[in-house]
């Protein structure tokens, strides 16, 4: 079976990969001149990598480590120290640990809630470790009910305090959606938290040995085309053609440097688009179906990454840091945790800034001035004084549209992968599938697209192999 897909990022990758396992033919039709969608990274003038998005790979991924493992390139993940860490605004230059222990689940990450003793009371403790239980204890229809409320509202419920809640969930909450406690949906968070509580690895983080095109987007393409799939670069959609009967006919190609626009035709076809270009290109006739009609509840959140080279060492931590800061959500130093760009003199720190809704429409210089004053907070030490680290030069990279906006409520416009149209099927990670908008849900949609494509039922990771529990 010929199956045209359009998107070329993790989403559309994963989905032409598990099709041509099922001995079919994709075709992935990216209309960029790099592949990765939100993982996407590009070399600058020095040959330095910058990326999208400052990615994470954690334990709790099981769909995106099974893939990598099928594609024989586990290898290539990083595995940190097992704890969160969060900056210390008051107290400049030093760090509040969430060391896991390595002992069953949930007793784990309870254990790294009581010993810390720099952010929490013993109150705010046991407040914070008693709330979290419902969400475990009560099954995946509670998590989904909660649905109706915020974050910050279902910690207030909970009895969590407010200590809690800016402390460590405005962190957390815009290191996974961009947003703040009180615009997020709580579902969102509860199921990341389910499965940090419920998997002994679930919160350990990896970074990947090099930059995401090279090192994970390029192997799923190699296996792509040596199963007979096809991946095009450069290739954007401009048009879903119709037969009379509202299937799909073609997909119209915008021809670019002067080149003709072409039709590719298959036998099904998927977008791996995000939702926002996928409401854009929408046929016509299809507006008034009520599947169609969700997508308009779905809306991308702005996100803008920034990459910060300076001319030393501003700190020596090898972990993603959570820097509790109102302008910057986490942060690495990339010349520690990745070794593709390695430097044992200088760093180069990766920022999320968020949220971002105020910032996308200003300058790259606004951003970044406003950002090394956020910094001089985090390292008063480096950056100000007599002899101040400097910038030697920067990216800022915005990403209007980011994975869909969790707000509440949004959980009942997600669409299934299966349309009401035949021979059409979505993909990307903010269909319904078990995990937020991430690689894994990325990984995890075009999988059950692809699974939907072969109506066969494919198996769906749902543990994660044991070597994360390696350095």
């Amino acid at each position: 079976m010929r199956v045209a897909i359009a998107g070329g990022g993790l989403a559309g990758l994963a989905c032409a990969k598990y099709l041509v396992d099922a001995g079919h033919t994709p075709i992935v039709l990216e209309s960029r001149d790099v592949l990765g969608g939100l993982v996407a990274a590009w070399k600058d003038e020095d040959g330095d990598w910058y990326e999208t998005g400052l990615h994470a790979f954690f334990g709790a991924y099981p769909n995106m480590l099974q893939l990598m493992g099928e594609l024989n390139i586990l290898d290539r993940l990083q595995w940190k120290e097992h704890a969160l860490i969060f900056n210390q605004p008051e107290k400049p230059e030093t760090y509040s640990y969430f060391s896991v222990p390595d002992i069953p689940a949930p007793f784990n990450v309870i254990a790294s809630i009581l010993k810390n003793n720099d952010m929490l009371t013993w109150e705010q403790k046991i407040r914070f470790a008693i709330g979290l239980w419902p969400g475990v204890l009560r099954g995946q229809k509670y998590v989904e009910d909660m649905d109706k409320y915020s974050l910050l509202e279902w910690l207030q419920r909970q009895g969590i305090g407010e200590r809690v809640s800016s402390d460590i969930f405005i962190a957390a909450s815009k290191a996974l959606t961009f947003i703040n406690p009180d615009e997020v949906s709580a579902t969102i968070i509860l199921t990341a938290l389910n499965k940090f509580l419920q998997e002994r690895y679930g919160s350990k983080i990896a970074f990947l040995d090099g930059s995401p095109t090279e090192r994970l987007c390029q192997p799923i393409v190699d296996h792509i085309v040596a199963g007979g799939g096809e991946v095009h670069l450069k290739k954007p959609l401009k048009q879903v053609l119709l037969n009379e009967d509202q299937s799909v006919k073609g997909f119209l190609i915008r021809g670019l440097d002067g080149a003709p626009d072409e039709v590719i035709t298959a036998d099904k076809y998927v977008s791996a688009m995000s939702v926002d270009v996928m409401k854009v290109l929408m046929p016509e006739p299809w507006k008034a179906m009520p599947f169609f009609q969700k997508l308009e509840g779905l809306e991308g959140v702005p996100v803008i990454n920034l990459h910060l080279w300076f001319d030393r060492k501003l700190t020596d931590i090898d972990q993603l840091l959570f820097s509790r800061s109102d302008l910057l959500s986490v942060y690495a130093d990339m010349s520690i945790t990745c070794k593709a760009y390695e430097d044992p003199d200088r760093s180069m720190l990766e920022f999320v800034l968020a949220p971002a809704k105020d910032w996308i429409d200003k300058s790259d210089e606004a951003i970044i001035e406003a950002t090394m004053k956020e910094l001089e907070r985090l390292f008063p030490q480096h950056l100000t004084g007599e002899n101040p680290a400097k910038l030697r030069k920067y990216k800022v990279v915005k990403t209007p549209r980011s994975v869909y906006t969790a707000s509440p409520g949004r959980q009942a416009y997600r669409p299934s992968q299966e349309t009401p149209i035949a021979n059409f099927y979505l993909s990307g990670s903010y269909t319904m599938q078990q995990y937020l908008g991430s690689m894994e849900g990325a990984v995890l949609s075009g999988k059950l697209t692809a699974q939907a494509i072969t109506n066969a039922p494919a198996s769906t990771a749902t543990e994660s192999p044991r070597l994360v529990t390696s350095q």
